[in-house]
Formats: structure tokens, C-alpha cells, sequence
């Protein structure tokens, strides 16, 4: 690989803005401006084919000398990150053709459409919030983009890119090519990071061999064991995300470990029988309120609408409802935090119960 210079996203971006340095600034002709330029034209090409456009925060930890949890940043995302991302799509799909023309198997990275049962569930939920998904048509990511755009700047935002995101298939690697249907792309795999996921190996090493670069290519023996090969890596993926969540997760409840006793603006994140999971706005640290410490009533789970009601008092909690939460405990172990909320729930009433007889005697 040739770098031209080891460059920051920030550095990238801030010489392209025009506050360059003394790194940057003979770089803006040769380099700079000319790759801006290229991803102007790419940026077309990704409107007219329109890819799941979710958008999801991301936070950044930030570690002391003694790998101590010092600070938590939201993320920025910059033109810069976006430049480099299609141009890695752009790679990752040129590998794939290159291997198609010349007759070599390939280990495509795959991402079928959602079900057919998840896109019930998603109808019956963005119903409930007065929002129409078109039955029976083609599924493209376009459909998905459209409700995207009408809830972008209402109360339902947040919730609706996270129930969009629950609703998408798992993306995996096969040898048979069916298309990836988040980024809109007949064909793609993953080729830009082969130092650190075997799959991009694979593919280099495919193309070593098609391409008569060399003696390490793919062999015979790694080609007749693909299909095990990606099936393999496929769950060793999952394991290494989880592994990553859990590990984020232990930081989080480590930095949260001192507030405890504190209050915390919160969005609900998730809806069970059990409780409501929250999370926590300025940390991203994700929480869990116990349904037994919500408000005196009994409460019914609507699994299609990820709400939470009370049976005789109407409170209602719906997944992307805006709360404020007191921690209750940080565990540095299993990354978890127990919350509870600090309102009663009166402003949160459906108007559709009303409390029994019965339900008054008790509490009488």
C-alpha cells in the first residue's frame, strides 16, 4: 500500500474545508481536491441506487494512560468518513466482478431482504404511529428510505431507524451470490481489510490466483472447503460483535459507576414483559428498568406495538419514548445498569382505561 501521508479524518476534512496545515496543504492539488472530486461523482451513482439510509449515533471512549474509561464523545460523522466508506463499497464490488469475469468462486458478503413476517410486524408498528408501508410490493431499500424521510424530524425518528434496523436480515458470507440488499448491489464482497477479517484474505487470495499474481493464491483445497469456510467465519462474526457490544459495555458501566444516584435523560430502547431497556442519551450506556419498580399497576405487553400499559391506570410506554431515569447500579463486570424512572407516569395516561372498583378498593 502507498500512503501519501497518514492522515486524520479530521486533518482530511479540515484541509478540504480550507483550514489545511503544513502536511496538508501540498497535498490539496495532487491528492486532496482530486479525490473529493471522484467521490462527487460516486455520490451520484449511491443516490440513484439508494441504499438503506439509517441513521444511528455512534460514540467514541476515551481512555486514560491505565486504560481507565475518562470521557464518552458522541461522534461526528464527516464528509470525509463517507468518502473513504464508498470508496471501500467501491473496491469491495470491483473484487467481486473481477472474480466473476474470470470464472473464480468468490466469498460474497451477502444481506437478503427482511421477511415476511418482520415486515408485518414493521407495518403493524408504524400504524400505530400513523405511518402507511405499502403492502406487496418489491422490497428496495427506497421503501424503507421514504419512511425514513417523512419521520426525520418528528418525535418518532429515533424509534423508527431502530425498529427499521431490527427488521433487516443478518448479513453473512456464502459462495452463492445473492446480492446485497442494504447497500442496493448486485454483487459485493469484502476485500479492503484483509489484515484483519479472513474473508478479505480469501478474496485477495482469489485473486492472486485468477490474476496469475503469484504462487499464494487460492488453492485447491481452500476452494473445495469455501462453503465451510464461510459458514464459519459467518458465526465467528457474530461472536466477535457480541464480544465488542459486551466489551463496550463494561467500559460504559465502568465510567457510569461514579453517577450513581444520578438522574439521566434516556430513550426507551426496548420493550419486554420484564421491564423497559433504556438508553442513556449523552453516554449511549444501555440500561434495563424492572417493571416492578414502575408505577403500582399491572402492566400488559404489546409485542406488535413495543408498548407497555398499564391495566388500570392507561400509563403507556412505547419504544423511542423520551424518559428520565435515576441509576440505580453499575456493574463493571456484566457491563449492566439498573435504572428507574423518576416520573409517575401521569402524563403518559393512553385515556383508553380507567381504573375498576376493584382496582380502588386496593388501593383504598
Amino acid at each position: 500500500m502507498r500512503s501519501a501521508a497518514a492522515l486524520s479524518y479530521s486533518d482530511f476534512q479540515a484541509a478540504h474545508d480550507g483550514n489545511g496545515n503544513d502536511r496538508t496543504e501540498p497535498l490539496m492539488a495532487p491528492v486532496i481536491e482530486p479525490l473529493f472530486g471522484a467521490y462527487n461523482c460516486l455520490k451520484k451513482g449511491r443516490e440513484y441506487r439508494e441504499p438503506l439510509n439509517l441513521v444511528m449515533p455512534e460514540r467514541k471512549i476515551e481512555l486514560d494512560q491505565a486504560s481507565n474509561v475518562i470521557a464518552i464523545h458522541p461522534v461526528k460523522p464527516l464528509d470525509a468518513h463517507k468518502l473513504v466508506e464508498e470508496f471501500m463499497i467501491q473496491a469491495n464490488v470491483a473484487a467481486a466482478e473481477e472474480l466473476e469475469s474470470k470464472g473464480w468462486p468468490c466469498l460474497y458478503r451477502i444481506h437478503d431482504q427482511p421477511s415476511a413476517e418482520k415486515l408485518v410486524s414493521l407495518r403493524e408498528f408504524l400504524s400505530s404511529l400513523g405511518y402507511n408501508f405499502a403492502k406487496g410490493m418489491v422490497q428496495k431499500p427506497k421503501l424503507f428510505n421514504n419512511i425514513l424521510r417523512k419521520v426525520e424530524d418528528s418525535p418518532h425518528a429515533d424509534v423508527v431507524n431502530i425498529i427499521i434496523l431490527r427488521t433487516q436480515s443478518q448479513a453473512i458470507y456464502s459462495t452463492e451470490n445473492h446480492g446485497h440488499f442494504g447497500l442496493s448491489l448486485p454483487r459485493y464482497a469484502h476485500f479492503t481489510s484483509p489484515i484483519r477479517r479472513y474473508a478479505d484474505l480469501m478474496v485477495h487470495r482469489a485473486l492472486i490466483g485468477a490474476l496469475k499474481l503469484g504462487s499464494d493464491g487460492l488453492g485447491q483445497r481452500d476452494r473445495e472447503q469455501l462453503v465451510d469456510t464461510a459458514d464459519h467465519i459467518s458465526k465467528t462474526e457474530r461472536i466477535s460483535m457480541i464480544a465488542e457490544r459486551d466489551s463496550t459495555d463494561r467500559y460504559v458501566a465502568a465510567f457510569m459507576a461514579r453517577h450513581i444516584g444520578k438522574e439521566f435523560p434516556a430513550r426507551i430502547s426496548g420493550v419486554s414483559r420484564a421491564g423497559l431497556f433504556v438508553s442513556l442519551d449523552e453516554s449511549g450506556g444501555d440500561g434495563f428498568v424492572p417493571v416492578s419498580s414502575m408505577a403500582h399497576d399491572y402492566f400488559r405487553h404489546d409485542k406488535d406495538r413495543h408498548i407497555l400499559e398499564g391495566e388500570h391506570t392507561g400509563i403507556r410506554y412505547q419504544l423511542g419514548d423520551a424518559v428520565t431515569v435515576r441509576l440505580k447500579e453499575a456493574n463493571r463486570i456484566t457491563g449492566g445498569l439498573l435504572c428507574q424512572l423518576t416520573d409517575d407516569g401521569s402524563d403518559r395516561k393512553s385515556g383508553r382505561r380507567k381504573r375498576s372498583p376493584k382496582y380502588k378498593r386496593r388501593k383504598k
